[in-house]
């Protein structure tokens, strides 16, 4: 009987010692996981970190770019054209905005002109002209205050008025020309100080180094590239003006045109 106790104790402990080893394994296991998994997760939150960090680099990339550049190319010869395009684009933007108010709807305009004409006379034509603005409403406007002295008056004041009116619309676009062409200019002369630069530490040296001539070639691509982006730029909005110029200024012709043929018919309903 105690054999048989002994020996059923024997095959249970045999059967308990897998389990005991199991149950010792299953933490070392987890505590081998874990690490991994921390290792895991650490660098998944630095690549995170590392995106983030990255966008922000990305979205003022072309801000720290050009400062970059504006600072390598020598402000005292950067500035000088960076100056050109501001006081450039400020006589751009005066014309865009003169030019935008004087552009009208000269059809209604004469409808109404016409119409005030025909009911109430010179003087309620010459009252709707003096509530518009534009040179094609100061075109009427004279014309009506000199209609009392003939239609040949009335003609000529017409004419002078509009050459007035074609030399305000053209006002400022020769400084625009000038900036144009001063950009590259200026560019241009801090490609040749760069240059100068370049020799200077040539000579000074002794010898041809990439690291010497780098600095002084570097200033003159620099000014040159700026001062032609100016140029181009004011180039664009300059050609923009001229446009709308002429616009208007045919504008002002087939109004007048229409303006002097409504007088001439008012002209002869009255019997004159």
């Amino acid at each position: 009987m105690k054999k048989v106790f002994a020996s059923a104790l024997l095959v249970a402990m045999a059967f308990q010692a897998p389990v005991f080893a199991q149950d010792a394994a299953a933490p070392a296991a987890t505590e081998t996981a874990a690490p991994a998994e921390a290792t895991d997760t650490a660098a998944a939150v630095a690549e995170e970190t590392t995106e983030a960090a990255a966008a922000p680099a990305e979205e003022a990339s072309y801000t720290q770019v050009f400062k970059k550049k504006f600072i390598e190319g020598d402000p005292i010869w950067m500035a000088p054209v960076l100056l050109v395009l501001i006081v450039g684009l400020a006589v751009v933007i005066e014309r865009l905005l003169y030019l935008t108010f004087a552009s009208s709807n000269n059809a209604k305009f004469l409808n109404e002109v016409e119409a005030a004409l025909n009911n109430g006379g010179v003087d309620a034509a010459m009252k709707v002209a003096y509530e518009h603005r534009g040179p094609v409403a100061t075109l009427v406007y004279q014309g009506l205050a000199h209609y009392g002295e003939g239609m040949d008056m009335v003609d000529k004041s017409i004419v002078a008025v509009g050459s007035v009116e074609n030399g305000k619309l053209e006002r400022n676009i020769t400084w625009i020309a000038l900036f144009i062409a001063l950009a590259p200019m200026l560019g241009f002369l801090g490609t040749v100080v760069g240059m100068i630069q370049a020799f200077d530490a040539i000579e000074a040296a002794g010898d041809i180094s990439p690291t010497l001539v780098a600095g002084g070639i570097k200033v003159a691509l620099l000014t040159t590239v700026f001062g032609l982006i100016a140029a181009m730029i004011l180039q664009v909005f300059y050609n923009l003006i001229l446009s709308m110029v002429d616009g208007i200024v045919n504008k002002m012709e087939d109004a007048s045109i229409a303006f002097l043929d409504m007088m001439i018919s008012f002209d002869k309903k009255n019997g004159k």
